[in-house]
């Protein structure tokens, strides 16, 4: 007998969005009021209940919403539409990253102003995600380029002034010379300026610093309190760079005469000491300038140091061959051996590393080992493997320190004095023991973490609040005087000083109001500063007194979930916990990292599996998906391209495919709201049961995989229920039957996809609840069947003598009975090979999981 084909009610997505968009925004559903917001402060149990989910904060750009910016927010929001139907208080707010050099370049090419394109392009972001349906907490909505939150910026510039953390000094920065602004090392791409790819430069400069240092030992330590990935945790360390070593004095000679400069060196590898047969220092050493006239090839150094101005640091890390110069009339006297080595100045080695010198053990140290060969200094081995360990590397003169340090024991101190014969955990320890007592060695920890460089020569920022006395002493800004506007009258064209330098408005309202002469500081913040401590804000967004009341802080911090581009893992994530460090050991919050559990997703790639550029032209507009399919299509789709941390291709046929599955959807729920109830007929009513049963696996699977971001697997197994669904709606239309779902379980259903499709849900909740029922958002979770969600039969893996030969399918009921169990194994056809004419001694059975016959 032939199945009729389903035949469904039309599903017009565009019809049923636009509508739901405009109820929800008269309903304002999901907004925090100040007296919800309230609720949570000293209600224990509401603590508990509460859930502060965040996204990353988002620049605005002018281009607007990218497929990349569907799929991050979408997985955050149906984490907040699920845990809001299982009752929890969800604070799912947003903002705008809004200060920054695009805004701000934007303006030099088409002269209007960046606070009206910022505004237009937050307007168009906004349109975008409510249209999206992302449920987010717009009542608390936040920019960093309002005055009311800038205020607070610089109120908290004030606080680390105050207490010595901010600091005005001298340094080498990153030098955009198109932009015309400092930048940080992450903005430095392959030596050239991410935003425009010109050149950059080193420049020496004085600049405003956030003393991050102060904390360095708990931002390492306070990475154990937070589940975030492993790999997260691991950039961090990297970039704090923590070494635990010893610097070592080495006294100098100058031309002949030992003098009272010393060359102080940090070292993790003080064991190989022997070995160094020269010293490096970088070329900002002071050394160099101190000892000027003694060095008798200047014009050679001199020409050197020139060349390596033109390089980034990062272009010295990386640079294949390694260049330096001799600094000849200068030697320096090795402490352990007494003899005399060469000084070389090389821009392999970092000024702020350290002490900006090294001692160059080059049998030991890849760069060194390069260096030495270049330029045909001595290479001595004073590490020698033992007779149970054989390299290759010792025929080169070379064994990397790294091997020597995983097996201190396999290696013996050769060419090393009185140490030598002593393997390489002894001796470490013995030579420590002498530079001590030599008064040259000291145990110390060393850090690449440097302070946070925040000045700016930019105008699209937040004023630094400080202005400067007639003497040019820094004062500042008077609390009274906060927000310290940023002017309005500026020339935007980028002259290497700040855009504030040309206002006659700041000059003069400084003038006024602390007296003639004064000046105000002309830099602007990092957005840096801005945007690492936005989170904070949000709980108490409108407050014009305090930038977040204790009792809110209190009540929804830390952050719950963090969901961030792994793009932002080191700085801000740095910044954001230096912050939370510093407010803490102010008094103002009782917690020690801002975000206890953080996840990152992955990218969405062009159709051609490359990442998205316009000069590919293989980007995806979503609002083009959203005119032709939904946005609840584009939703889904996104979530069930695969995990959320993959980088993923876009597929416009799965992308029919996903709506070709809501279409069915739509139509399964509303035929069966106008058949009737469950059918009747026996054959109906056993496919019912299936179904039924199918159901609440499927509602099982779904509640388990939401918590855990798995959203791809949660719609998969939703598809099947449809697909099964469908099956058996046209077995029961072949026999006149009526529907297989009760309303009871159609509006479970509904429930259970609200989070992922919620403009489709709320249209089918109120058909099968009816118009005068609540949003489905503000519904409860529905709850599964533990028995129907139990697996029907059960696949026993069956083994002899421990290895797996047959497999038993039986019932999950049946699988307890380990009588009933064993002897239907012993009857499989494939088992019988290996049990025949043996003799069986042991009868294992795990019930449920596997079943082992030990045989003679």
């Amino acid at each position: 007998m032939a199945i009729p084909k389903t035949i469904y009610q039309p599903y017009n997505p565009q019809s049923i969005e636009t509508k739901w968009l405009a109820e929800w925004e008269k309903q304002a559903l999901f907004q925090q009021s100040e007296t919800a917001l309230d609720q949570v402060e000293g209600d224990s149990q509401s603590i508990e209940d509460k859930l502060y989910l965040l996204f990353a904060f988002a620049y605005p750009s002018g281009s607007g919403l990218h497929v990349g910016h569907v799929e991050s927010k979408t997985a955050l929001d149906i984490l907040a539409r699920y845990h809001r139907m299982k009752g929890k208080k969800v604070f799912f707010p947003v903002g705008w990253d809004a200060f920054g050099l695009p805004a701000e370049n934007y303006a030099i090419k088409t002269s209007i102003p960046p606070a009206v394109t910022t505004k237009n392009a937050i307007d168009t972001f906004r349109g975008q995600i409510k249209r999206l349906a992302i449920s987010y907490d717009w009542a608390n909505e936040i920019a960093t380029s309002h005055p009311e939150y800038y205020k607070w910026t610089q109120w908290l510039f004030l606080q680390l002034y105050e207490k010595g953390l901010a600091y005005r000094g001298n340094g080498m920065v990153n030098w955009c010379p198109d932009d015309q602004t400092v930048l940080a090392n992450e903005q430095v791409v392959d030596g050239t300026c991410e935003r425009c790819g010109a050149k950059v430069t080193q420049k020496e400069l004085e600049q405003w610093y956030f003393k991050i240092t102060e904390y360095q030992d708990e931002l390492i330590s306070g990475l154990d309190e937070v589940d975030w990935p492993e790999a997260t945790k691991q950039q961090q360390l990297h970039w704090i760079g923590k070494s635990e070593g010893v610097e070592i004095t080495f006294k100098i000679i100058a031309n002949g005469q030992e003098i009272e400069e010393d060359l102080v060196i940090f070292t993790t590898a003080h064991d190989t000491i022997c070995g160094c047969t020269f010293m490096v220092i970088a070329p900002e050493h002071q050394l160099l300038s101190k000892l000027k006239a003694a060095i008798s090839n200047q014009a050679e150094v001199e020409a050197y140091l020139e060349e390596t101005r033109g390089k980034t640091e990062l272009d010295r890390q990386i640079q294949k061959e390694k260049t330096g110069v001799q600094v000849q009339g200068i030697e320096v006297l090795n402490p352990a051996t007494g003899e005399k080595v060469p000084l070389f100045v090389a821009d392999y080695v970092l000024a702020r590393y350290g002490t900006g010198a090294i001692m160059a053990v080059p049998a030991h140290d890849d760069r060194d080992h390069a260096f030495a060969q270049k330029y045909n200094i001595p290479i001595k081995l004073v590490a020698k493997p033992t007779q149970e360990t054989t390299t290759t590397q010792a025929d080169l003169n070379l064994i990397k320190y790294q091997t020597i340090k995983e097996n201190r024991h396999a290696f013996i101190l050769t060419n090393s004095s009185e140490w030598n014969g002593l393997n390489f955990e002894a001796g470490r320890e013995h030579i420590l023991t002498a530079l001590r007592a030599k008064g040259v060695a000291e145990v110390k920890n060393q850090y690449k973490l440097r302070d946070w460089l925040i000045s700016r020569q930019r105008y699209w920022g937040a004023p630094i609040p400080i202005v400067y006395d007639p003497q040019g002493k820094a004062h500042p800004v008077r609390p009274e005087h906060l927000p310290w506007l940023l002017p309005t009258d500026v020339d935007f064209k980028p002259t290497g000083e700040s855009p504030l330098r040309s206002s006659k408005e700041f000059i003069a309202r400084t003038e006024k109001l602390y007296g003639k002469g004064w000046r105000p500081e002309f830099d602007t913040m990092d957005t840096f500063v801005d945007s690492s401590w936005y989170y904070l804000r949000y709980v108490d967004s409108r407050n014009p007194d305090v930038f977040a009341k204790k009792e809110r802080l209190e009540a929804w911090l830390p952050v719950d979930f963090y969901m961030i581009g792994p793009e932002h893992i080191v700085l801000h994530l740095l910044y954001s916990r230096f912050f939370t460090k510093f407010l803490r050991d102010q008094g103002y919050l009782n917690f020690n990292e801002p975000f206890k559990k953080m996840r990152h997703q992955g990218m969405i790639l062009g159709p051609d599996g490359r990442k998205m550029s316009k000069s590919k032209g293989n980007v995806i507009n979503p609002d083009e998906v959203i005119n032709k399919f939904g946005a609840d299509t584009l939703r889904v789709y996104e979530m069930f391209m695969g995990p959320i941390e993959a980088d993923k291709p876009w597929d416009i046929r799965a992308v029919a495919g996903v709506y070709r599955f809501l279409t069915r959807l739509y139509g399964l729920v509303t035929t069966a709201t106008t058949q009737g109830e469950v059918a009747q007929l026996d054959q109906s009513h056993q496919v019912s049961l299936r179904l039924k049963r199918k159901f609440h696996q499927t509602l099982k699977k779904v509640e388990d995989d939401i918590p855990k971001l798995k959203y791809n697997t949660a719609i998969a197994v939703m598809m099947e229920l449809v697909n099964e669904w469908e099956t058996a709606t046209q077995i029961t239309r072949s026999e006149e039957s009526k529907v297989l779902f009760s309303p009871v379980e159609l509006g479970a259903f509904v429930r259970m996809i609200a989070p992922f499709a919620p403009f489709l849900a709320e249209e089918l909740w109120q058909i099968v609840e009816g118009k005068a029922a609540k949003s489905v958002h503000l519904a409860t979770w529905p709850e599964h069947d533990e028995a129907l969600a139990a697996a029907e039969s059960l696949l026993i893996p069956i083994q002899v003598n421990g290895r797996v030969r047959a497999q038993l399918e039986v019932s999950t009921e049946l699988s307890q009975d380990s009588a009933a169990v064993i002897a239907q194994a012993k009857e499989l056809e494939k088992l019988q090979v290996w049990l025949e004419s043996k003799t069986i001694l042991k009868e294992i059975y795990i019930p449920g999981k596997i079943l082992n016959f030990v045989i003679q």
